[in-house]
């Protein structure tokens, strides 16, 4: 089990910094196109083919893990991907970070540790197929709910002629780009279960393209989300989103289930709760601290912050988090994602 939690840890690392690493290498370099010329420039910036093949690393390493442990405890530990993109850029980019954010971190490092010592390896001797069609039902009637809803929101501010943030737009996006997230890990999973039950070897290639076009699909929804929203709402939406969901298709879909002995179900679900706080204050630290009292922003704010602060008191910090965890977070995204830039 705690081999599974490594190679998942090491996965969402390679996938986030790997993001980080390829958008600091598009600054010299243009538009991704598939002209001669602009391919070759991306091919031949070290920065930037870094980024990539450390992002391909990171996928090869959570389908790894899937194929040896449970979506239960693969997805959640996945979560703390954003956590380690934090520590990455605080000591890589220098970027600043305050007193919530180092909480948020602790706390998805003590859930890695709870779902590492409360997960338990599951032996799948069957796939509950009656179950399955129940479940891609129940998705396609929440995403037609989702929509009909964002519909109606969107004609009402249209007639009303309202300004300001589009909070249920925020919402339904991050919620369904999540949703998606998760799914394509447990599209994964079944794949290598299936192949571990006899099924023929080709339903392994054929469940993880599944799976790269339910993360594709999901990267449409959060960009959409991004656009139109605040990327802090999303990016709860789509992290959270993106957890659940995966731990509960994977006990619909593959028979998973919590673990038989008090203590191991009392830390798993102690661990789950841990990461889904931490990802929650890492992407909305800055808006939680905001509306303390001052004494208490004083006493949060790191000593690197207030330098920055002192020589540039112009300029105010924002936060441009990366959803992946939820983000993605996901088993496959192959995709490169808007990444987190703290000014």
């Amino acid at each position: 089990m705690w081999e599974s939690v490594a190679l998942t840890l090491a996965g969402a690392a390679g996938n986030n910094v790997g993001k980080v690493l390829q958008k600091k290498g598009t600054h010299i370099l243009p538009p991704l196109s598939f002209k001669l010329k602009v391919i070759r420039a991306y091919a031949l910036n070290r920065l930037w083919i870094s980024g990539f093949l450390m992002d391909m690393c990171g996928a090869a390493l959570m389908l790894t893990a899937l194929s040896q442990a449970p979506v239960s405890v693969v997805q959640p530990i996945a979560g703390c991907g954003l956590a380690i993109l934090c520590v990455f850029s605080h000591f890589y980019l220098k970027e600043s970070m305050n007193g919530l954010d180092w909480v948020a971190i602790t706390l998805a490092g003590l859930g890695t540790i709870g779902v590492g010592v409360g997960g338990e390896e599951q032996k799948v001797d069957k796939i509950p197929l009656f179950n399955i069609p129940w479940l891609v039902l129940s998705i396609v009637i929440l995403f037609v709910l989702l929509n009909t809803w964002l519909h109606i929101y969107k004609r009402q501010r249209r007639e009303q002629e309202l300004t300001g943030p589009e909070v249920i737009e925020e919402i339904i996006y991050g919620l369904e780009s999540g949703i998606l997230f998760g799914i394509s890990s447990v599209i994964s999973k079944t794949g290598f279960v299936m192949s571990e039950m006899g099924f023929p070897k080709i339903v392994v290639p054929a469940a993880i393209s599944c799976s790269v076009g339910c993360s594709a699909v999901g990267f449409v929804y959060q960009t959409r989300g991004l656009k139109h929203g605040r990327a802090i709402v999303v990016s709860t939406c789509t992290s959270v989103a993106s957890i659940v969901s995966g731990v509960v298709a994977g006990m619909i879909a593959l028979d998973e289930h919590l673990p038989t002995a008090p203590t191991g179900r009392f830390f798993l679900l102690l661990g789950w709760f841990f990461i889904i706080t931490g990802v929650i204050l890492l992407v909305s630290s800055t808006r939680i601290i905001a509306r303390l009292p001052r004494s208490m922003q004083k006493f949060l704010k790191s000593n690197v912050e207030r330098t920055h602060s002192i020589r540039r008191p112009s300029s105010a910090r924002g936060k441009d988090p990366i959803p992946s965890t939820t983000i993605h977070a996901s088993t496959l995204h192959l995709l490169t994602s808007p990444s987190k830039e703290k000014a």
